[in-house]
């Protein structure tokens, strides 16, 4: 059962109230109390796009998780809930219509709900409402229910757009590493044998007769070559980051609003 510490820390903490999907159905609002036995038995969440609405839901089966409160509607049951202005105090006849609206979807029973007294907000005092008895007569009466007085009031939803900053994906920067084929061709050189002969002439003969006449001999002469000798050196060659720009543009937005008209119902005009 939530007791009245449940209801300090939910309102201090500005909790939420999820609903039975685990959505966020909206903030918890006012906590209303019974007006005999003081329990909270009411919470207004506030809904719609800027929080402007406040839905309210029984709480005697709702139950405190963390800093929110859980309650056992979905977010469309709370949302079509019956439109009462939180004024601070809920009537009798209010808190019927609450209940006959939740009793299909887990809250008590609209007997049960009636046989209690009506709740004031936990953070306000109570305050009835009363009409003006005082004034002209009442011409004709309502047939849908107790004559209040004179006239009906004309109601219509006004759309009210507005705009909320959502995360719709993330970039990044990765750096990884390939491997490729780089074929470069440079120019070497080697040495290799030839063979020279010259005759034997009046400039050579001296080296020629130089030593034994018949011999055995051998002459070595050393080879060289130049082979490829690869290194490899890593080198920054750019600088790449990420930047964000804004882009604007225009979208439509398309919904439906309800709309009261008032049906004279064929009534006559009779001019003197």
């Amino acid at each position: 059962m939530i007791s009245n510490e449940h209801i300090d820390r939910l309102l201090s903490a500005r909790g939420h109230v999820i609903g039975t999907n685990g959505e966020k159905i909206g903030s918890v609002g006012q906590v209303y109390t019974d007006d005999e036995t003081g329990q909270p038995n009411w919470v207004t969440v506030k809904t719609g796009l800027f929080g402007t609405r406040e839905s309210f839901v029984p709480i005697q089966e709702a139950r405190v998780e963390g800093e929110d409160l859980a309650v056992p509607y979905t977010k469309d049951h709370v949302k079509d809930a019956p439109g009462i202005d939180p004024d601070g105090h809920l009537d009798p006849a209010e808190e019927d219509r609450l209940y006959e609206h939740y009793r299909l979807h887990g809250g008590r029973t609209y007997t049960e709900a009636t046989t209690g007294t009506a709740g004031q907000a936990a953070s306000g005092t109570g305050t009835g409402t009363d009409y003006d008895t005082t004034g002209r007569g009442t011409v004709g009466h309502d047939t849908s229910g107790p004559t209040t007085d004179d006239a009906m009031t004309r109601s219509e939803e006004q759309l009210n757009v507005g705009k909320e900053r959502q995360e719709t994906s993330r970039a990044r920067l990765r750096k990884y590493v390939t491997t490729e084929n780089v074929t470069k061709t440079i120019t070497v050189e080697r040495e290799e044998v030839r063979v020279e002969r010259e005759p034997i002439t009046d400039a050579n003969r001296g080296a020629a007769l130089d030593g034994p006449a018949i011999s055995e001999e051998e002459h070595e002469v050393v080879l060289h070559e130049e082979r490829p000798v690869v290194e490899k050196e890593a080198v920054p060659v750019e600088r790449v980051r990420l930047d964000k720009e804004t882009v604007r543009y225009e979208q439509i937005v398309n919904e439906e609003v309800r709309k009261e008209h008032i049906d004279t119902g064929g009534a006559d005009d009779t001019r003197r």
